[in-house]
């Protein structure tokens, strides 16, 4: 918008409310404020180093590189960082940081960010379109033209006529039972748009899991319980009351790393220790009650207002939760594009940066710092345009689409449809994977595939939300399927995939598994890590540190 193209924003939720709001930890790059030993170098060797060596180093570099100028784009648009009493900007540990590099505004960074965003977007006059789904990216000849897409309330159908379309619409995480998402969001969008479109999807079988979501109720089931409260001294105990983290990492027992603890927990429950619910407890009511209120005010409130709970006094039931999608679109390290002309995708809808484990606080810097590249791509890649070509078959397509599911009147319940695919990548693709599993997996997705074919879509006076549920189920079931079939392919255990049949890493498995349709899975050769990155890769010391 600042180089004088004519910008829409186009999202499925309130402007106000999109998801970056629930990212609360903070924003990494190496601005040397409090440890001036700190560099770009360090940052992008914590990194790859973290990411098991599956992070393309190339996008690392960007990342870690310009990251700085995204904290002062963010400081000059009006962001208001936590500061030091000198006025610098205070930076904290987070995740395996060599150096305090995370910057953070209370614990609502995230929040913050998006308010800053959304603000400066108004003193650019750029409209932002909320509560409209988007169906169909418009291609023509590998070439973007636009994009369809119906109002979730009046069903009203949109034509978007664009010269580039910018995928930032999340992850797939939602294709579990127990997700940190909201409900209908991360359902794997990005993925469906992007693979229609002609693009692919790289690691989707990368998937965080987070420790700690809530089990109850049940609409609620992976609301996050902060790692904050192992931080502070939470003891992790199973349904006998043994403190089981002395099984899996007795040195730094709670203050372990997120993927291990996960697995911890996991193992436990699988294994018959586990809570009647399917958890285990968090408790941290042997703590001061000041001391819970002063630094978890959050997780007091949310288990307070969801299960009326007092945390000071009775401990907290949880389990692992799918968290955060490290693999996404396959996108280049230049700029983002997808070799698709025209398309572009960043944040968690791309891939690249996290590799098997993501860094604590480096999702937000990557959105502002390929934000930026990606919109200054997109401003020249249209500039350069003399006409745009579009087709009235494929928008012909697009609309054919719609109008076949709202005339859907089939016997299946689209959400009971989701909540068996939900169940399947549970069950058959969770914190632990193997084969036969998985092609159980596989198998049960064949039958939901044919019963999606049959479903019922009915719009009512509340709006269009069935026909939205309908593609996300179409989504979830694309994301799906690409998960399963890269997590049968890639034997081994790396960082977040668990295969218990391949218990260890394989160096000939340090390539990125690129998804391009059923059955089609492509190895794709990572480039070798600069020495002078490579130099800088040690391991870091976590005496004290909650590890993410």
């Amino acid at each position: 918008a600042e180089r004088g193209v004519d910008v829409l924003v186009v999202g499925k939720r309130p402007k106000n409310d999109a998801h970056t709001a629930l990212a609360a930890g903070g924003i990494n790059a190496a601005l040397a404020t409090m440890d001036p030993a700190d560099s770009w170098q360090q940052h992008a060797a914590d990194t790859i180093k973290e990411s098991y060596l599956l992070a393309n180093p190339d996008i690392v570099r960007v990342v870690a590189e310009q990251a700085p100028r995204g904290i002062a784009d963010l400081e000059r648009w009006g962001m208001p960082f936590a500061r030091e009493e000198d006025g610098r900007i205070s930076q904290r540990f987070f995740g395996a940081h060599t150096f305090r590099r995370t910057s953070f505004a209370g614990d609502y960074t995230g929040l913050e960010i998006q308010r800053t965003l959304v603000n400066r977007a108004a003193q650019l006059d750029i409209p932002i379109h909320d509560t409209c789904y988007i169906t169909q990216i418009l291609v023509r000849d590998n070439v973007v033209f636009g994009a369809y897409g119906f109002d979730l309330n009046t069903g009203t159908r949109y034509v978007f006529h664009a010269d580039v379309v910018i995928l930032a619409a999340g992850g797939h995480t939602r294709i579990w039972r127990r997700t940190s998402s909201r409900r209908d969001e991360n359902t794997g969008d990005s993925f469906r748009l992007a693979v229609l479109a002609g693009g692919r999807i790289r690691d989707p079988e990368l998937v965080q899991f987070h420790p700690s979501g809530l089990l109850e109720p049940e609409n609620a089931a992976g609301t996050l319980v902060s790692e904050a409260a192992r931080g502070e001294g939470g003891v992790l105990t199973n349904a006998p009351g043994e403190r089981f983290m002395s099984r899996y990492d007795p040195q730094r027992m709670e203050l372990s790393t997120r993927d291990r603890v996960a697995l911890a927990a996991y193992t436990e429950i699988k294994e018959g220790r586990g809570t009647p619910n399917g958890g285990v407890w968090l408790d941290v009511s042997h703590l001061p009650r000041e001391q819970i209120m002063r630094r978890l005010p959050r997780v007091y409130q949310t288990l307070l207002e969801l299960q009326m709970k007092d945390i000071t006094r009775e401990p907290m039931e949880i389990a692992p939760t799918a968290h955060y999608s490290m693999g996404g679109v396959w996108v280049s390290p230049a700029d983002h594009s997808t070799g698709v002309e025209g398309l572009y995708a960043i944040g968690e809808a791309s891939s690249g940066l996290h590799g098997a484990n993501r860094l604590g606080g480096n999702s937000l810097i990557e959105l502002l710092v390929y934000g930026r590249i990606v919109g200054e791509a997109a401003a020249e890649y249209s500039a350069s345009l003399s006409a745009q070509r579009r087709s009235r078959i494929v928008l012909g397509e697009a609309r054919a689409e719609v109008d076949g599911l709202l005339n859907a009147d089939g016997p299946e319940n689209v959400r009971a449809l989701q909540r068996t695919l939900r169940n399947t990548m549970t069950e058959h693709a969770g914190v632990v994977r193997d084969e036969s599993s998985l092609r159980k997996g596989l198998a049960e997705l064949d039958e939901l595939e044919e019963r999606i074919r049959d479903v019922g879509v009915h719009p009512d006076l509340a709006g269009f939300q069935d026909l939205a549920h309908a593609f996300d189920l179409k989504s979830s079931a694309l994301a799906a399927r690409a998960t399963l079939e890269c997590a049968l392919e890639r034997r081994e255990t790396r960082g977040c995939h668990n295969r218990s049949d391949f218990p260890d890493l394989d160096p000939a498995q340090q390539v990125n598994l690129v998804w391009a349709g059923p059955g089609w899975v492509d190895r794709e050769e990572i480039p070798a890590v600069p020495d002078e990155i490579a130099a800088l890769m040690r391991d870091v010391d976590t005496a004290g540190k909650l590890v993410e």
